[in-house]
């Protein structure tokens, strides 16, 4: 079985392409720019990297230009169309309507159009990667996978929020949650690695990027987690400025004269650790930087450890202990300093990092100390993997 992978953000296109008899990548690629001059289609077949300019006006376009080139007599996989047996949609909100990931249909899609307000710039792409599908593979069975749905298991003394009850019951202001898919991935994953069920686990996944979070998961259920009624909620990130005084914003807008879409604007793109370095919204020069002696980019990068070090205190708490930390994603993957920075002075909590096992970069490890009560691991993400397994089972059930 043959299934598609499909992520569509504003103007680009990530996919990949799954043999799910052995779960094996067979091809992957990013369409880039879609809507914009200077669009572009990398297609990453095994080693191969193939590169193509061109226009690429939408995202009919763009999934066109993509089943072409796995097709392809030179540099494709597949002889036809028709061996992708299935594709799975990469959806940002379900609100309380999906906790799983569900077959399409008619109805689904009402509610993810319903939807769109509470995901403005990110249900709209994924509906059009959806309707470009269903017009050029109109009976290959398609899925969606919701990055709010692992979080749908929080109760609701963790999801609702400290305004009154009626404003929760007439717009569904609360707590969703996002980046789902990779808390799901990595949590069943660690109890893989770990060698035990994931029932009888408590774990704290660090989700750690440009976009951070953090999730505290009992029993492979989500409890709670960082992000909130949108992905600004919880840590400061790349540029979102995380939890901060509400006054702080309309204080801003007083002063600044802003409008709400410009408060939204400043506090989504120019704050986090960006805004509080000056330097960069990405890690990797900040920590370039702050080792040539620039102290704000020090600073952000102390601010951004401190605030991921609280929130494993408080999900250590609400779990009544735990068995595992989880680091994942671009920084977590990758960073040692960042992650033996957040580490530090938690000893409490039985976590000791081993300085050598430390050293990993972007593969899956144990990085704590033979001692240490809490295993600490390093797990690469697999959101797309994550994405084609439940694609792989809702279709093979629905048979």
């Amino acid at each position: 079985m043959k299934v598609l992978v499909i992520n569509c953000g504003s103007s680009s296109l990530k996919y990949q392409l799954f043999d799910m008899e052995n779960e094996q990548v067979m091809v992957k690629g990013l369409v880039e720019r879609i809507g914009i001059p200077g669009s572009v289609l990398t297609h990453r077949p095994g080693n191969e990297k193939h590169v193509f300019e061109t226009q690429i006006p939408d995202h009919k376009k763009a999934i066109t230009l993509v089943l072409e080139a796995i097709i392809h007599p030179e540099y494709g996989v597949l002889q036809s169309m028709s061996e992708i047996t299935a594709i799975g949609h990469r959806v940002v909100h379900g609100s309380e309507d999906y906790a799983f990931s569900v077959l399409l249909t008619d109805d689904v899609m009402e509610v993810i159009k319903k939807n769109i307000e509470l995901a403005p710039l990110h249900n709209p792409p994924n509906i059009m990667g959806i309707e470009a599908c269903q017009y050029l593979m109109p009976t290959v069975p398609q899925v969606c996978v919701f990055d709010t749905a692992f979080h749908q298991t929080m109760p609701p003394k963790a999801y609702l929020y400290g305004i009154p009850y009626e404003y929760y019951e007439k717009y569904k202001i609360r707590k969703y949650g996002f980046h789902g898919t990779s808390h799901q991935y990595v949590s069943q994953r660690a109890a893989a690695l770990l060698g035990q069920p994931r029932n009888e686990l408590k774990i704290i996944a660090c989700h750690l990027g440009n976009g951070s979070s953090i999730s505290a998961v009992k029993g492979g259920q989500c409890v709670d987690t960082t992000m909130g009624f949108t992905p600004l909620e919880g840590l400061m990130m790349g540029t979102r400025s995380g939890d901060l005084d509400p006054t702080v914003v309309t204080f801003l807008m007083e002063k600044e004269g802003w409008s709400c879409a410009e408060a939204n604007n400043f506090l989504n793109k120019q704050c986090g650790v960006l805004g509080l370095s000056g330097v960069s919204s990405d890690f990797r020069d900040l920590e370039s930087a702050a080792q040539e002696g620039n102290q704000r980019a020090q600073l952000a990068l102390d601010r951004f450890a401190y605030g991921v070090k609280k929130f494993i205190g408080a999900y250590a708490a609400v779990l009544n202990g735990v068995d595992a930390l989880v680091f994942t994603a671009g920084l977590g993957e990758n960073s040692a300093s960042m992650r033996e920075k957040i580490c530090q002075g938690l000893d409490y909590l039985g976590i000791e990092i081993d300085a050598e096992k430390n050293k990993v970069r972007g593969q899956e490890a144990f990085i704590s100390t033979v001692a240490s009560k809490t295993k600490v691991l390093v797990i690469p993400t697999n959101e797309e993997l994550m994405i084609a397994r439940d694609t792989y089972e809702i279709v093979n059930r629905e048979k």
